[in-house]
């Protein structure tokens, strides 16, 4: 057995391991899987150390790579699977991937990705899809099983996984960090689930998670991978839908959830009927983050749930870095929580001089076990994100109280959370201005009250006759639209424009995005 499988498997061998919208895999028939993937991966030739970049759903196989990845000594690349071809080709290309296993759904873009590389990148393609729909330089996921050996692996090792976050150059960056590393004894991994385990409360007796955000995601990633690794049953939900959310706690007897802000409101936003059947008795603890939880949300969803909603403030980057009860929360609600005892928190002025508490200043933070992040192939980004060697940051702005509870207040960096998702203004203003009618473009996050931030642009059109004639200027609008869309993922596209004259800039031509962004969020008790 896998060394990653084995104690599940003789524990729990019938019971399910997994579970999606298509059927059910049980741990010993988990551990087979697994078993064979990693064989057949390397009869077509993967070495330790290699690079796998998957596009697929919230289903089955894709937890089943991430396993075999984990033991085989590859390094899995999730990918987003809204992304267009440029950005799945440019995360190939970035991240020296040679191998790439795509879902039925993504195909199209996959093969039109690899017609925008140069050269041959990929060596092996694997795509899971029925037969008359794998195309003839792939190999069928299933036919890739058929043809491994279900025995225990030789030589297992440490793999490791690389998330791909938006940059503010343009380009998605690969963040690597404690996740990402590659080579020694995959027990490491063991350990990893343990001590995240320690955070993520799996319930006692017969923990059964259920996934319902994009595992590409790395929070989502990690409340799927280290559930199983600890012997949980995982259930997958492909698209977030709240009502089936119910359904599936209830029929699953889920113990365990991962939400963010957004999908408490279209929860709370149900109707009494679709609201009335639910217990919600096996749930032990929801975990929320990714992006500030309005206030009133949270307290709705503690008096429908109970005290069982546990809160953290972290990233790709840093990972778990507070957290707060239910409990805590009652008394400091717009705390973020406290450092984890591995933690440090630092709040420093702009001369990266230490304040006191109460004092707003930019928040770093330090693994006290000395896990640091990079930025892959991108040193100047990575020397950007840090105070010193060790002592990084998510480019928030905070403070501590005198007990150590962290508040956030406002956003360093240029960034836009919508739903949970980070979404970088660069890559979005670098689409708009390259459409030839547009000379100037600033991007930026505004309140939205169920995703938290919605994307605004303001634009600068080439011809300004446009700003007086409602017909061209919604004609336009239409057409940077569908300009955004083909170049970036729908959910980068702006939901508000707005067409000026100008941009407000300094004299030495720096943009002040602050003089378009403040007032729309002007009464509030943060900026983001």
């Amino acid at each position: 057995m896998s060394v990653l499988t084995a104690a599940p498997a003789s524990q729990h061998g019938s019971n399910p391991a997994l579970v999606d919208a298509h059927g059910t895999t049980t741990w010993r028939d988990l551990d087979d899987r697994v078993n064979r993937l990693i064989s057949g991966l390397r009869t077509h030739g993967l070495a330790p150390g290699d690079t796998i970049a998957l596009m697929a759903g919230n289903q089955r196989e894709t937890l089943e790579v991430a396993l075999a990845c984990l033991q085989g000594g590859w390094l899995m690349v999730p990918v987003n699977w809204h992304w267009v071809a440029a950005e799945l080709a440019h995360v190939i290309s970035d991240s020296d991937a040679v191998a790439l296993v795509v879902g039925q759904e993504w195909i199209p873009v996959a093969l039109e990705a690899e017609g925008q590389l140069d050269g041959d990148h990929i060596r092996v393609r694997v795509a899971v899809a029925k037969a008359d729909h794998v195309p003839a330089a792939y190999v069928g996921y299933e036919d890739l099983l058929s043809t491994g050996d279900p025995a225990e692996p030789d030589d297992q090792q440490r793999g490791g996984v690389m998330f791909y976050t938006s940059g503010t150059t343009g380009h998605p960056k690969g963040v690597r960090g404690g996740l990402a590393q590659v080579g020694g004894p995959v027990e490491i991994w063991q350990l990893v689930a343990a001590s995240l385990g320690e955070i993520m409360e799996p319930a006692p007796v017969d923990p059964v998670q259920l996934v319902c955000g994009p595992a590409y995601h790395s929070a989502q990633w990690v409340f799927a991978v280290i559930p199983l690794l600890l012997g949980a049953t995982v259930v997958l939900q492909h698209r977030f839908d709240p009502a089936e959310v119910l359904v599936l706690v209830d029929r699953h007897r889920v113990t365990n959830i991962h939400l963010v802000p957004a999908q408490f409101t279209r929860l709370l936003k149900l109707s009494e009927n679709e609201r009335s059947g639910f217990s919600g008795a096996s749930l032990h603890r929801v975990h929320h983050g990714a992006a500030p939880c309005p206030t009133e949300v949270k307290r709705q969803m503690i008096e429908w749930w109970g005290p069982i909603i546990t809160e953290y403030y972290g990233g790709t980057e840093g990972g778990f870095i507070t957290v707060l009860t239910a409990a805590e929360w009652a008394e400091r609600p717009t705390s973020v929580g406290r450092p984890l005892p591995t933690i440090e928190v630092l709040v420093v002025d702009a001369d990266g001089s230490p304040l006191g508490p109460g004092q707003p200043g930019d928040l770093y933070f330090r693994n006290l076990l000395g896990i640091d992040f990079e930025y892959h192939k991108a040193r100047a980004k990575t020397e950007a994100a840090h105070l010193e060697s060790g002592v990084g940051t998510l480019g928030d702005v905070g403070y501590l109280d005198e007990e150590g509870f962290l508040f956030l207040s406002d956003r360093r960096i240029d960034m836009i959370i919508s739903g949970g998702v980070n979404i970088y203004p660069a890559e979005i203003e670098g689409a708009l201005v390259s459409h030839p009618d547009v000379v100037d473009a600033a991007v930026f996050g505004v309140p939205d009250d169920e995703m938290g931030e919605q994307v605004m642009a303001v634009v600068v059109p080439r011809d300004v006759a446009v700003l007086a004639d409602d017909p061209r200027r919604s004609e336009l609008v239409g057409d940077l639209e569908a300009h955004v869309r083909a170049n970036l993922a729908g959910y980068k596209c702006p939901r508000r424009w707005e067409l000026v004259e100008e941009l407000p800039r300094s004299e030495a031509g720096k943009l002040l995005k602050r003089t378009l962004r403040d007032p729309h969020w002007a009464g509030r008790d943060r900026a983001i």
